[in-house]
């Protein structure tokens, strides 16, 4: 059963959220939420849900980049992003570090800030260390656009969100980015909407 998404302005998306304890991370409680986590992620459709986004001020998120969310991009497009799909996983109590200085902008958006989307600078890789459903530690090493997802959702747990990072004047509608900017080369975009 989905659950809801809260929006910007709710308390909780601006607290760091708890780490779980290892009793925690296995109790029926736990396995049922992530349950509700991937069906409201699926439901929304998202790449990646945080607890705090449904209410819940603890280390948890779920990840999945499905193949059917970039079916009508273009090979020129999903390689520009780097991006290709991340099967359904499950991060608690990461800790994350950049392995490059790297850093690249695209359009991020977010399902606590229904229908707007902005450019956002990342770090073209990291490296994640938390543990999995099972409580079992685990290490992830992602670039592209995989990163990016994992940068988004760990801010989620530490409070902060994508418009605290974003370029100002790029926040714009979903819509607006379809009709406008979905199928303009990253360079353009840039000098028509960071330069004033």
């Amino acid at each position: 059963m989905a659950i809801t998404i809260v929006q910007a302005g709710e308390p909780v998306l601006r607290k760091p959220a708890r780490p779980l304890r290892p009793n925690e991370i296995r109790s029926r409680e736990i396995r049922e939420l992530i349950e509700q986590m991937k069906e409201t992620m699926h439901a929304a459709p998202g790449v990646g849900l945080a607890a705090p986004q449904i209410g819940q001020g603890i280390q948890l998120a779920v990840i999945e980049d499905r193949a059917e969310y970039t079916r009508e991009w273009t090979a020129e497009q999903l390689a520009d992003r780097e991006r290709q799909p991340v099967p359904f996983h499950v991060i608690i109590n990461p800790k994350i570090s950049v392995i490059a200085e790297e850093r690249i902008d695209f359009f991020e958006g977010c399902l606590s800030l229904a229908n707007l989307m902005a450019l956002v600078p990342r770090a073209r890789k990291v490296r994640v260390e938390c543990l999995d459903e099972k409580g079992a530690p685990k290490v992830i090493k992602a670039a592209g656009w995989y990163a990016r997802i994992l940068q988004h959702e760990i801010d989620h747990l530490h409070g902060t969100m994508y418009v605290d990072h974003m370029h100002p004047r790029t926040l714009m509608t979903v819509g607006n980015y379809t009709t406008h900017w979905r199928n303009t080369p990253m360079v353009e975009i840039k000098e028509a909407l960071l330069k004033p």
